[in-house]
């Protein structure tokens, strides 16, 4: 006779309650946590939009169908694409749903009382009995309170139970995995980031105009951009004279906030920036800016000011581009600028100390459009001269100029640039104390050993333990409790 079984039909709510089952399981959220560390992955490989989007817009012209095929993935935009916000609110949520449950029953397991002695001791690890001398259990009271433990005595026997701080720390771990996650999302929602490069005696207005580049959390508003105009009154940068290592940067500034009115100096360090409450500004790097003059065949003036060169390596050589797109015909200039000037194995010219001794400026012209009306996005350190005709090279001195087919260019100095970095990250101390705290709990999860210890007098005495998870140290625990129950120690 077949009998078949009838499995009933999961509904709605229970469909619900195992889907919530499986999300909040340990094994999801550490799926999870791999995911999100995979899914990072092209954020660091494939150039952002947010960080750099001239490397985005030359992925488009070198190859377009690649890029708008990678664009639908939102590839160029990882961190703030839909199937990065769903694996990060999943794992949120799934650590959430894992371990404040067991947080709660940690909470009561541990104010409750330790289980009773069980009948069977020689059953358990590290057994031992000797006959009773009678003063066994006040002993074993006073060593208990010793050493800490909770104690349950009953019946002509003490239970013993140590070690709730393994599970502690174990659960502050994943306590501060969420409050990091806290921390970064609120960062990424209401913080903000901006780079502007500056020379020195140029001044700075905090206004979303003034940046080279800025980005905004997703509920940051322009308006809630610090008020404050700072000016570059002094770079210093001092270099060891054997090695060329650099030892300090001194960046001296006069701020002005609030009123706008009166003026603080202040002194900003690489490891010493300044705050303004929650925004922080950082000196990051620093160079040169070639100084020139431009003027087209009539002599007029065409361009003239300091032009940021990009450095090349740790004597600073530096390359980068002057376009003149006020002269006519329309003419830029790839240069290199060098502080220490001296000469390579090869030919070529490098820098061989990265103070400015003996600086020049390596200029080659070229004539012909530029390309900066077409609507294309291009970088202000380079050219693209394959539409462009050479006119000339020239090595200059300060104060030394270079006459070419239609102008002539002046190299009357350089002047020092810093490359600062402001930052509003409101998340950041909220991380910061999430990662000291997953620490101290990792530290103490791995270093603390529960057991439990049990003792029963009467005509004998019987003393046994046992450690969870096979925690090493019991046996010489139970060791030096007996010896202390009698006499020896």
């Amino acid at each position: 006779m077949n009998q078949e079984l009838q499995i009933p039909e999961l509904g709605a709510i229970g469909l619900l309650r195992y889907a919530w089952r499986q999300l909040t399981s340990m094994r999801t959220a550490l799926i999870l946590l791999m995911l999100l560390g995979v899914a990072a992955i092209p954020g660091s490989l494939i150039p952002q939009r947010t960080q750099n989007p001239m490397a985005v817009s030359a992925a488009f012209k070198s190859s377009p169908g690649l890029s708008r095929m990678m664009d639908r993935f939102s590839l160029f935009d990882v961190y703030g694409s839909p199937w990065f916000s769903a694996i990060y609110i999943l794992l949120f949520i799934s650590l959430i749903g894992c371990v404040f449950p067991r947080t709660i029953e940690h909470f009561h397991a541990s104010r409750a009382l330790p289980p009773n002695t069980p009948k069977n001791l020689n059953r358990m690890e590290s057994y031992s009995t000797w006959p009773a001398a009678g003063n066994e259990l006040e002993l074993a009271r006073a060593w208990f309170k010793k050493n800490r433990f909770r104690v349950l005595e009953k019946d002509s026997s003490i239970s013993a139970e140590k070690g709730f701080l393994r599970e502690t720390g174990n659960l502050f771990f994943h306590l501060a995995l969420i409050l990091i996650l806290l921390g970064i999302s609120f960062s990424s929602l209401f913080g903000m980031r901006g780079e502007a490069i500056l020379n020195v005696g140029e001044r700075f207005v905090n206004t979303p105009t003034s940046y080279d580049s800025l980005s905004y959390g997703k509920l940051f508003k322009d308006g809630k951009l610090v008020n404050f105009i700072m000016t570059i009154d002094k770079f210093e940068a001092k270099y060891n004279v054997v090695t060329n290592a650099p030892e300090d940067y001194i960046l001296n500034v006069t701020l002005r906030r609030g009123d706008l009115v009166t003026s603080e100096k202040h002194v900003i360090k690489v490891n010493s920036p300044l705050t303004l409450g929650s925004t922080k500004i950082y000196l990051q790097a620093n160079g040169y800016s070639p100084v020139v003059t431009v003027r087209d065949s009539a002599g007029n003036v065409a361009m003239q000011g300091p032009i940021p060169f990009l450095p090349q390596d740790a004597n600073l050589r530096s390359t980068g581009a002057i376009k003149v797109p006020d002269a006519d015909p329309q003419v830029g200039f790839v240069g290199s600028f060098v502080p220490t000037y001296g000469r390579s194995k090869g030919g070529g010219a490098v820098s061989v100390f990265p103070d400015a001794l003996d600086p020049r400026l390596l200029l080659s012209a070229w004539s012909g459009d530029l390309g900066l009306d077409s609507g294309t996005p291009q970088s202000v350190y380079r050219i693209d001269t394959s539409s462009m005709k050479e006119i000339g090279l020239k090595s200059l001195k300060p104060g030394e100029i270079f006459t070419y087919a239609g102008g002539a260019i002046t190299f009357e100095g350089y002047v020092q640039w810093v490359n600062l970095q402001i930052v509003d990250d409101p998340g950041k101390n909220y991380a910061l104390l999430g990662a000291i705290v997953a620490i101290l709990g990792l530290l103490a999860s791995l270093f603390t050993r529960r057991r439990r210890i049990w003792i029963r007098a009467g005509e004998v005495v019987e003393v046994a333990g046992l450690a969870k998870n096979a925690a090493p140290g019991l046996e010489e625990e139970i060791a030096n409790f007996v010896q202390y129950l009698k006499g020896e120690k």
